[in-house]
């Protein structure tokens, strides 16, 4: 163990000098995955503060995840057995994060190895994976490890010609068919809104089964559609079919009511 620490150190230091671009491969993280980092402008190793700052363009690898940054810092740790391990990343500046079937972008991320979880904050952030797009205002969460990614703050979900709007969305993601990444599904909470080009349905909380294109919203919900208007506790809105069914809530008592507007001869 002593060895590869010695030579992570060396690797580092024969970095600094490295033109045009400078690369090091750090010790391993919890799970034994290396991680390396390169940066046009330097990489520096600050031996008080266990950390190291890649300025630059800078990029870190790890297995398939790469962090993209203009300044990445990451921290390590003296391991029991020996030697050194990183358990942290920062990036700052221009921020994109790259797996084989997802990209985030943000202002800063922090990657927390032990947890496999990245946060993204700052203005514009976005989660691509194929055909979807997550953007939230506040936060973006990504959980390697339980696969799924949470958006908080006027969060908003994009499928082609659908759309889901909620204080907080976390989405899960299961196997494609080609073994890609996908969502399969979305839980949303808090003021949500699914648009379709036919209707725009309301409710406090609500679940999103992605792969059957089915919502099951609940809490003052409202189906609208044109001048009709539907309203209930509780919703079943099929997004393929355009077959909504609002349903009476649970406790006693509960009724479903319909606001219908027939269309009329202008003559």
């Amino acid at each position: 163990m002593m060895l590869r620490a010695v030579a992570a150190l060396v690797a580092v230091l024969l970095a600094l000098t490295a033109v045009p671009a400078a690369q090091a491969q750090l010790l391993q993280g919890s799970d034994d995955d290396p991680v390396t980092i390169e940066a046009d402008d330097g990489i520096e190793w600050i031996r008080d503060d266990k950390v190291y700052v890649a300025r630059g363009n800078a990029k870190a690898v790890r297995g398939t995840l790469t962090v993209n940054a203009d300044t990445l810092t990451a921290s390590y740790r003296p391991k029991d057995s020996g030697g050194s391990e990183v358990y942290r990343l920062e990036a700052l500046g221009d921020v994109e994060i790259v797996t084989p079937q997802d990209t985030a972008v943000g202002d800063r991320a922090v990657y927390d190895i032990d947890q496999q979880v990245i946060v993204l904050l700052g203005d514009n952030l976005s989660f691509r994976n194929g055909i979807d797009t997550i953007t939230a205002r506040d936060s973006l969460e990504y959980w390697e490890a339980r696969r799924l990614a949470v958006a908080r703050g006027d969060a908003v979900a994009l499928r082609e010609n659908q759309r889901i709007d909620a204080d907080i969305l976390t989405a899960y993601f299961g196997d494609g068919p080609g073994g890609e990444n996908r969502i399969e599904r979305v839980d949303a909470i808090g003021n949500v809104v699914i648009t379709t080009p036919e209707e725009v349905v309301r409710g406090n909380e609500g679940v999103y089964d992605v792969l059957r294109e089915v919502a099951t919203l609940a809490g003052d919900v409202r189906v609208t559609r044109g001048d009709n208007q539907l309203n209930g506790d509780r919703a079943e809105v099929n997004l393929k079919t355009g077959v909504s069914r609002m349903l009476p809530g649970s406790g006693t008592g509960g009724r479903v009511r319909g606001l219908f507007t027939p269309e009329r001869d202008e003559n």
